[in-house]
């Protein structure tokens, strides 16, 4: 009797439990079964893992063509075989340079000589590897001996280009120097060069990531006087990868360009120094005192210049072919192995590359661990996973991107989504990526807790976003606006990362993640990312490592198993009415402005309201600004939601469909997004095939959505905004009839 009681309350316990269990894309079982999974994989994280594989490969520096980035893949591929991967390494020829000849002086009554070297600090104990440390440079600059006048030019931006015009400076024939941030660095020595500058410095100012931010490392995380941020310039926003071989992997046979011929390599010399080296070339400017925004952190005035005294700048490097070593790692699906559900995080470093990339590394690595663990309990994922450890990402994501290229035709065919991540630490989540995927991430959140507080990570970035609404807005109305709206909208991807050449070449669903904010600091590409600054004050305990292994690990295994794909086409939808409302209010907004500007140029009021002790020209009249046909995009736009509408409402019950249909409905679910790709690319860089997702031509990471119009519009090229409206309204035209025959697949259940 008491057996009989006891089993009909472990049965109504069971289905209560089956009940309560709701996945996107499974049915009430496999939800059940899923979740059940998801527990013993978080049981078996271990955070003293992370912490043992980044002190091995955080030990040297381990850049492009070191030995210690072919240790580090050979070591991961002995890890992922020892936990039952088929790991293997697949290594490619790309061209790498690295310094030869480095000179940085200021001529004439002041002299100075640049240091271009990072101190070693005894509570570093990597800091002191010199023999094996690249020098502090920027990948891809030109070789250049030259010498000239210098000119601060902020940022680097295009805008700030336009300010200085009205000052009446002129950088043609000038060394010009500008500050890190506000674009991305390869932005400001091809705007310095469209400007007919010859050479270009970068510094980082202390008012972004020094002593302006807090404590200097080793007291603290920020950037000391002479820490320098490496990186590449390669114009990644025409192009990423290896600049020889475009669209084709740069295998060891591949027909390579003549270097001449690459169009993606810098024009012009360009080096990077720290605020200590940039203080005495800011001090000899002379000129106008610069803009209030321009101003930064160093106890000078700043000026714009030309400078007194001139400026000498040599540079020369090796321009080698250099391997780089990707390790990738598979665990066939037990019914679907041709479909496929990849994961990617980078493994080489500017120098010992602790929070960039090792921490999300790290977790990632747990991940394999612990789903090879689950294997062998029983744990059979239907869709194949692929765990990739990409090289050669800080050039220019050269690993993936020529990985991608290599094996587009399967790809293709195969792909099913790519999960990305990089840097990682203490704080909030925070993702980009395809929208059809928001409403499976916002359940993924759901279900991980943050280690600080014990919410979920969810909850936890909505008070984040309230609280920072709060402060940022006197009135508070953003902040009561947002009360009790605790959905995560996915930003839109740019560049900067490995998920470019998947979703932005092949049209291949993406996400990329990590966590952060509480871990705030000036080690970005220097020799102080290190194991020693990151266990201090980047992520100790590696809570959130564990936390990012969590959060990912529940994507790729969903993905695996669901019996539906977790696409939301409504999300995408409400996501694209809001980029086509923006680019129609750009070309409002500049409308607007051009024929104020114009008037107020007619009227002669520029020129009565300057200074006129004070240099300063007028703006020029500009033609007026047309009205553009959205009536094609207008109109896909209510196919779009129509359509979107319509499949959701039947995707619930999609998992009773039979498993041939159900098999048809996934193939088209994940190769919808291909649809979005329009092979002649965008204008000036045919690489970018994405039409609603790419890398700003002069933001470089920063994404434009709805490139073609956008861009158009900002840089007054009428005729191509409207041929890129009716190219994206085409676009999504066929986006549109991918998701009807989704509708005709799933109509048929019992």
């Amino acid at each position: 009797m008491i057996k009989n009681l006891l089993f009909a309350i472990f049965c109504a316990v069971s289905i209560q439990s089956i009940a309560q269990t709701k996945l996107m894309g499974f049915s009430a079982t496999n939800a059940a079964k899923q979740s059940d999974w998801e527990k013993q994989f978080d049981a078996q994280l271990n955070p003293k893992n992370l912490d043992t594989w980044m002190q091995f490969i955080t030990s040297h520096p381990h850049h492009v063509g070191s030995p210690q980035d072919k240790a580090n893949a050979e070591y991961m591929r002995d890890l992922y075989t020892s936990w039952g991967w088929q790991s293997a390494i697949e290594t490619y020829q790309v061209l790498f340079p690295t310094p030869k000849l480095r000179v940085l002086e200021l001529l004439g009554a002041n002299p100075y000589k640049a240091k271009l070297e990072e101190s070693t600090l005894k509570e570093d104990k990597t800091s002191g590897q010199k023999s094996e440390q690249l020098p502090s440079y920027n990948a891809y600059s030109a070789d250049g001996d030259v010498t000239s006048e210098i000119v601060f030019v902020n940022r680097g931006t295009p805008a700030d280009y336009e300010e200085l015009d009205k000052m009446g400076i002129d950088v043609k024939g000038k060394i010009v120097i500008a500050k890190y941030g506000g674009s991305w660095r390869g932005i400001k020595p091809k705007v310095a060069y469209e400007h007919g500058a010859i050479g270009c410095i970068i510094y980082s100012d202390p008012a972004d990531d020094g002593y302006g931010q807090g404590d200097v490392y080793p007291v603290g995380p920020f950037r000391p006087k002479d820490g320098v941020q490496r990186g590449s310039v390669m114009d990644m926003s025409v192009a990423p990868g290896d600049p020889l071989t475009p669209f084709v992997g740069a295998t060891a046979d591949a027909k390579r360009l003549d270097r001449k011929d690459a169009i993606t390599l810098m024009k012009i010399p360009v080096l990077p120094i720290s605020y200590e080296d940039a203080l005495p070339l800011l001090k000899s400017l002379g000129g106008a005192v610069v803009p209030a925004l321009w101003r930064g952190g160093l106890p000078i005035t700043y000026h714009v210049g030309p400078s007194a005294d001139k400026v000498h700048l040599q540079l020369a490097f090796n321009w080698d072919l250099k391997p780089v070593y990707d390790v990738i790692s598979k665990m066939k699906g037990s019914e679907f192995p041709d479909e496929w559900i990849i994961r990617g995080n980078h493994h080489d470093g500017w120098v010992n590359g602790a929070a960039d990339p090792v921490s999300g590394l790290v977790s990632e690595l747990e991940e394999a661990r612990s789903i090879g663990e689950l294997v062998k309990k029983g744990f059979k994922p239907k869709r194949t996973l692929i765990y990739c450890a990409w090289d050669g990402e800080e050039p220019s994501l050269l690993g993936s991107t020529e990985w991608v290229e290599d094996h587009q035709v399967e790809l293709k065919q195969k792909a099913v989504a790519y999960i990305n991540s990089d840097g990682n630490g203490r704080g909030f989540i925070g993702a980009e990526g395809s929208h059809t995927f928001e409403t499976f991430f916002n359940e993924v959140t759901n279900d991980v807790m943050d280690p600080q507080t014990g919410m979920s990570i969810k909850e936890r970035r909505y008070a984040k976003t309230i609280v920072d609404a709060y402060e940022k807005d006197p009135t508070h109305k953003n902040a009561a606006a947002l009360i009790g709206n605790k959905y995560i909208k996915l930003d839109a991807l740019g560049a900067g990362s490995d998920y470019s050449p998947f979703n932005q070449y092949l049209g291949i669903a993406s996400l990329d993640l990590g966590f952060g904010g509480e871990n705030n600091g000036g080690e970005y590409h220097s020799i102080y990312d290190s194991y020693d600054l990151f266990t201090r004050f980047k992520d100790p305990g590696f809570q959130y490592g564990i936390a990012l292994s969590k959060t990912a690990g529940r994507l790729m295994m969903r993905l695996a198993n669901a019996d539906v794909l977790p696409i939301n086409f409504n999300t995408f939808s409400k996501t694209i009415d809001g980029y086509a409302a923006e680019v129609k209010t750009l070309l409002e907004n500049t409308r607007a402005d051009t024929e104020l500007k114009n008037k107020m140029i007619n009227e002669n009021l520029f020129d009565l309201a300057k200074d006129p002790k004070k240099v300063y020209k007028s703006p020029t009249a500009k033609d007026k600004v047309p009205y553009l046909n959205f009536s094609p995009l207008d109109n896909a736009l209510v196919d779009l939601k129509s359509s979107a509408d319509e499949f959701q409402k039947l995707y619930e019950k999609a998992t009773q469909l039979s498993a041939d249909k159900l098999s048809q409905l996934n193939t088209v679910l994940y190769k919808i997004e291909r649809s979005l790709i329009y092979e002649q690319g965008l204008p000036r860089r045919l690489w970018y095939k994405h039409q609603i997702y790419a890398p700003g031509y002069y933001t470089g990471y920063g994404v434009k959505t709805l490139p073609g119009i956008r861009e158009g519009i900002e840089e007054r090229h009428w005729k191509e905004a409207q041929e890129r409206i009716e190219i994206v309204s085409q676009t999504l035209q066929n986006y549109i009839a991918e998701i009807y025959k989704a509708i005709s697949l799933a109509k048929q259940t019992p």
